[in-house]
């Protein structure tokens, strides 16, 4: 099935996403504008800045920016802390992230485009960024946290909300990874080979990966778990689970990329979506059995 036949999955995962974050960010806007404006102030303008900025440096299409605003400010709301202060919020993840994925993608993009597989010059679509940051926000929000506090969940946890912070982190590392391995992977890896078979192939085909590419994906979720924990005050546990969670998530994307999608049952933004919610559970399971808050 072509990529066309495929366009409705890209649709569920942005209706799956965009909603609950709109809705979140309008329900918390007003909540915190009467009872603490600065938090709103700060959380909608930073939020519309850095979509702007996505927008102008074609990053991302309109309808993109706008997505990632949403839900970028319902990471930032999700995540605050007290006492406040703006970059000590989910913020600073999702700048990693998009940073990387600049820099990533404009690299060497007349190759790609030769391969034909760079990135449109318009930029990301809405779709793309709910499959890249969705599960992020999701995990993060605050139904999920009262979702696993009234069933007892890492109950040994200080509170229910770490443990879906280093989650969130975990999806929003993954992001990072499979961008920039991808994008770095077509330039500068060579000849990849499958995961599954190890057989080399033409770069770009789904599922192939390359020493270089592996490499700079490891390297780029650790900066973002890296930038996160920082944010999120955590400590050298929530390092580590979140950086491993985004690696798990980096090769759970390979493998769907060498079954499921090359053989045309799902196409790239569902596993994106299905990557991110992967690493996002391996760090829940891990926490599971050890125990992970900020510190």
């Amino acid at each position: 099935m072509n990529s066309e036949g495929l366009a409705w999955q890209s649709k569920l995962v942005l209706l799956l996403v965009l909603p609950a974050a709109a809705t979140d960010v309008a329900l918390k806007t007003q909540w915190w504008a009467v009872r603490q404006p600065n938090v709103a102030i700060w959380t909608l303008g930073l939020s519309m800045l850095l979509g702007l900025v996505t927008w102008r440096l074609r990053a991302a299409t309109p309808a993109a920016a706008a997505t990632g605003t949403a839900i970028t400010a319902s990471l930032m709301y999700s995540t605050l802390l007290f006492p406040y202060g703006p970059w000590h919020s989910g913020l600073i993840p999702v700048l990693a992230v998009s940073l990387l994925a600049f820099a990533a993608t404009r690299m060497g993009r007349e190759k790609k485009e030769r391969l034909g597989r760079a990135e449109g010059r318009q930029g990301r679509a809405a779709a793309q960024v709910a499959a890249n940051l969705g599960i992020a926000a999701l995990v993060s929000s605050e139904f999920a946290q009262s979702w696993f506090a009234d069933r007892g969940w890492f109950a040994h946890a200080a509170t229910a909300a770490p443990p879906l912070l280093v989650a969130g982190l975990a999806a929003m590392a993954e992001a990072a990874a499979d961008t920039v391995s991808s994008e770095i992977g077509q330039v500068f890896g060579g000849r990849p080979r499958m995961l599954t078979t190890l057989r080399a192939v033409e770069p770009g085909v789904d599922g192939a990966v390359s020493a270089a590419g592996t490499l700079t994906g490891v390297t780029a979720a650790a900066m973002v778990a890296a930038a996160g924990t920082w944010a999120l005050h955590g400590d050298s546990k929530m390092l580590a689970v979140s950086c491993a969670g985004g690696v798990f998530g980096l090769v759970f994307d390979s493998l769907l990329g060498a079954t499921v999608e090359l053989s045309g049952w799902l196409n790239n933004d569902a596993v994106n979506f299905l990557s991110t919610a992967a690493a996002a559970g391996f760090a829940l399971g891990v926490m599971a059995v050890v125990g992970v808050r900020p510190g």
